[in-house]
């Protein structure tokens, strides 16, 4: 009996905390402030020798004239400026499953930037990983908030191969995922499409150059552009 009442107090304690949560949202869209986080792996932290695509489009999004958070628990820094965000470098997808409700719950973001697939190799067939992952990144967002908004990317290319020759496959599989949920929050975009590892990688064939995080930063912000109108 005892135990069933722990329970109990547990579910309404955390039925609370998600309609606080979800009103807290309401409040800060109507404020009109909006918060994002860049959620992936160093591609979205950036590192020593590369940028994260989130400064540009913060740019991008400032001269748009958007108010914009970007939230998250960590930091990066570029040109004296800093960025939070939930980039983890070297890690894979199913790490940030791992943490993800954790991490959502304290900072509740209206939009996610989902970017997160490498981090693997060929050898190890990662693709039903990845995407189960994923899912379930999804999933906990949405029972957190139903009414976050989360883009999935299909990945960038890489040049370093064999490693990253799933890349192609996965991204068909990613499209497939999202469209499976039937859910008018969820949208993918494809920063994949038009990105030359040749022409936008630091010389480990991986990472953005300055180019081709501004070009990641682009294509972002063309997808926000629509959601972030629907929510004014």
């Amino acid at each position: 009996m005892f135990y069933k009442k722990i329970v109990c107090l547990l579910i309404y304690l955390c039925t609370i905390f998600i309609l606080s949560a979800q009103q807290e949202q309401k409040v800060r869209i109507k404020s009109g402030r909006v918060s994002i986080m860049g959620l992936g792996d160093s591609i979205t932290e950036g590192g020593e020798c590369f940028q994260s695509y989130l400064f540009y489009l913060n740019n991008l999004l400032c001269a748009a004239g958007y108010k914009i958070e970007f939230v998250g628990p960590r930091i990066s820094k570029y040109a004296g400026e800093e960025i939070h965000h939930c980039g983890f470098s070297g890690k894979s997808t199913e790490f940030l499953e791992s943490v993800i409700d954790t991490i959502y719950y304290k900072y509740i973001p209206d939009i996610i930037l989902l970017h997160s697939g490498h981090n693997h190799f060929n050898t190890e067939k990662p693709i039903d990983g990845i995407i189960k992952a994923q899912k379930s990144i999804i999933q906990k967002i949405l029972t957190i908030n139903p009414n976050a908004k989360i883009i999935v990317a299909k990945v960038i290319l890489s040049g370093k191969l064999p490693k990253y020759s799933y890349i192609p496959k996965l991204n068909k599989r990613i499209e497939k995922m999202v469209k499976n949920f039937h859910n008018p929050n969820l949208f993918v975009v494809d920063q994949s499409r038009h990105f030359r590892w040749k022409k936008y990688t630091i010389k480990d064939k991986v990472h953005p150059n300055q180019s081709g995080a501004q070009h990641m930063a682009m294509v972002w912000f063309k997808s926000l552009q629509d959601i972030l109108q629907s929510m004014e």
